[in-house]
């Protein structure tokens, strides 16, 4: 789990009101050292005024600088590089320095055209020995592009370059150019020469043709290859898209090649400033700097205001290396099906389970594995029946008939053939009592979480004497996922569980719940956007302790694909409402026919765990039809988690 800070001082940069040139936003700042200070170049722009040659009002953008001691409180705020050229003249925007020999090269977006139209957005370079003044300009590319910036050194005896190219006219393309000379960075027969082979200049970044991608900060020499700092824009051409900053380290060598990426972004928007501007829930890479053992990561938010993260370097690159598609395989760890998969399967002769077995809880007692999963007939009932197995694997002691059914209002079926009764059990053991949490649902009412118990010794006898059951949702919401933490903590049990999309947490000092108490939902660990649980996330069985911390098995859902999958957190041993570790990718996931197909396709759903040996096995229903089991060494996964 990679950790990215905020600043606590961000926005480190507003609107002036007071300035008409940069009244309305400033962002997309790009940072560089000069003189024993920070530099910090922006894009300012102005309040809505009349345009001459536009004939209409415009909010033209012009390129600011502002000096800092530390790099989060800016002074002497100014204007520095204004439309003055023919090729600019509505607007420079959005720059990217590097000091490369000597002098200071900030590329930028030049606007040549009213309205904008691709043809006119175009790059330019400016060029200072001192960041006080400009000493050249010139008009970069001849077509289409954005978003371009130097390697801080040559490349092979060669001047390197990286931009976006065709930003405005997909497909879009970050490309690598190298040159001999500075003059040739600006030379119209050398761009359009490189246009006519942009896809042998590329680096394929772009994992989906409805995303967009964009180059962010100059690119910083590592070790382990050139990082770069860079806008993903997930689903850029559909109504939700969402805006991430991601890196890649690029061969050292050969910049066009992919050392690693991360799939998964180091941040999306999530903070009110990000959320609201001028463009809500934007962020967007612009520069980079190197801080000791750290990276500030500066970009923009909303369009409106600059602002940092932070990040450790070793931390970064390990996250991109671990991510990567191409060499995850080298980093992570999966939980590994056992060959006998299906473990229990529909059984045409018990007409309560003839449709669908699966979501198993599980239990080990006294060397047994104890399963109670949920079952359903051609009436769409769910029961629950129990099953058990010496090696956790092979059951051959299968109950012939449920061991728990409907018995209360709030799970007895009100709709003829609907879903309804007792669904997705997860059991947990504190001293001498099992105690079952299961949704409730009667078909047209909001599904419920219900909790009962049953004594260790009628469990193991088979005797199925369940305390009544009680609801402990609030009415009115949807609640599902529940399970019982293992351990009192404090004066306090914990009850995890799902309103929304997010695990719950809530605290109670009894389980004698009596129907007037209800959990309190304090939203825990959250979805991700962007990740392979952005949609929802679920508790999947109670905790289990290691001297690293608590193992929390979740499921995941996919926001743009609806797969469910695995994932593990790690919480703190003394205080376990406290998350210190996350998996950043699933640990299972659909792969198998009989995870794929059935009666929800691209379904491996957990409500069960148990430690065996230095292996924890998860129960899980495949595709709501089946039951299986995968297992995964505790030391591997706690690799993972820290």
């Amino acid at each position: 789990m990679i950790t990215v800070t905020r600043s606590s001082h961000n926005p480190i940069l507003k609107p002036d009101r007071t300035k008409a040139w940069e009244s309305q936003a400033v962002f997309n700042g790009c940072p560089v050292r000069h003189g024993g200070k920070i530099f910090l170049l922006y894009r300012a722009l102005s309040f809505p005024h009349y345009h001459t040659e536009a004939g209409v009002q415009l909010s033209v953008s012009d390129i600011g600088r502002a000096e800092s001691e530390d790099g989060f409180h800016f002074t002497k705020r100014t204007p520095f590089i204004v439309p003055k050229e023919h090729w600019e003249r509505f607007g420079c925007e959005d720059p990217r320095v590097t000091f490369f020999e000597g002098r200071y090269y900030i590329f930028y977006t030049a606007l040549s055209v009213y309205p904008f139209a691709p043809e006119g957005i175009r790059v330019g370079v400016a060029i200072s020995d001192d960041l006080a003044t400009v000493k050249e300009k010139h008009l970069v590319t001849p077509f289409n592009a954005k978003a371009m910036a130097l390697f801080p050194g040559r490349v092979n005896g060669k001047i390197c370059a990286i931009l976006t190219a065709h930003t405005d006219m997909p497909p879009t393309s970050i490309g690598i150019a190298l040159f001999d000379r500075p003059e040739d960075l600006w030379s119209r027969e050398f761009w359009q020469q490189w246009e006519k082979t942009i896809p042998d200049h590329a680096v394929p970044l772009l994992r989906n043709p409805l995303d967009q991608i964009e180059v962010g900060a100059p690119p910083l020499k590592t070790k382990d290859g050139w990082l770069i700092i860079y806008s993903y824009i997930r689903g850029y051409r559909t109504p939700k898209p969402l805006f991430g900053i991601e890196a890649a380290l690029l061969d050292l060598d050969d910049p066009t090649k992919i050392v690693a990426r991360t799939d998964l972004p180091l941040m999306v928007p999530e903070e009110e400033y990000e959320l609201y501007g001028i463009v809500p829930k934007i962020i967007f890479p612009s520069g980079i700097l190197e801080e000791k053992k750290n990276v500030l990561i500066y970009y923009s938010a909303a369009d409106t205001t600059c602002c940092v993260a932070s990040v450790n370097l070793e931390e970064l690159i390990r996250f991109t290396k671990d991510t990567f598609e191409a060499r995850k395989n080298e980093f992570q760890v999966r939980f590994e099906r056992a060959p006998e998969n299906p473990i229990l399967a529909p059984d045409p002769g018990r007409p309560w389970e003839t449709k669908a077995v699966f979501n198993p809880a599980a239990i080990l007692i006294d060397g047994r594995v104890h399963l109670l999963y949920r079952a359903m007939g051609n009436d769409n009932t769910s029961v629950l029946g129990h099953a058990s197995s010496r090696d956790g694997i092979h059951f051959d002691d299968r109950d012939p008939s449920p061991a728990y059914v409907p018995r209360a209002s709030f799970e007895m079926k009100l709709v003829p053939n609907g879903n309804s009764g007792c669904e997705d059990p997860r059991i947990t053991r504190i001293d001498d009592t099992i105690y079952m949490c299961y949704t409730a649902f009667d078909g047209r009412h909001s599904p419920q979480v219900a909790l009962t118990s049953i004594l260790v010794d009628k469990f193991l006898k088979k005797q199925w004497e369940w305390a009544p059951p009680v609801i402990i949702s609030p009415s009115a919401f949807d609640d599902k996922d529940a399970c019982i933490f293992p351990e009192k903590v404090g004066e306090n049990y914990i009850i995890f569980h799902r309103i929304g999309d997010n695990i719950d947490i809530a605290f109670t000092p009894t389980l004698d719940f009596t129907g007037e108490t209800t959990l309190e939902e304090q939203q825990w660990l959250e979805r991700r956007d962007g990740f392979w649980d952005g949609r929802k996330v679920g508790v999947a069985a109670p905790p289990i302790k290691t001297d690293k911390g608590w193992i929390l098995i979740y499921h995941g859902v996919s926001e743009s694909s609806g797969i469910y999958r695995v994932g593990a957190a790690l919480l703190d041993l003394k205080d376990p409402s406290k998350i210190i570790g996350r998996t950043d990718y699933p640990l299972f996931e659909p792969q198998m026919p009989y995870e794929k197909n059935g009666q929800v396709a691209n379904v491996v759903f957990p409500c069960g765990n148990v430690l065996m040996g230095d292996r924890i096995f998860i129960y899980y229903g495949g595709a709501d039809t089946v039951v299986g089991v995968a297992s995964i060494e505790v030391a591997s996964l706690l690799r993972a988690l820290t």
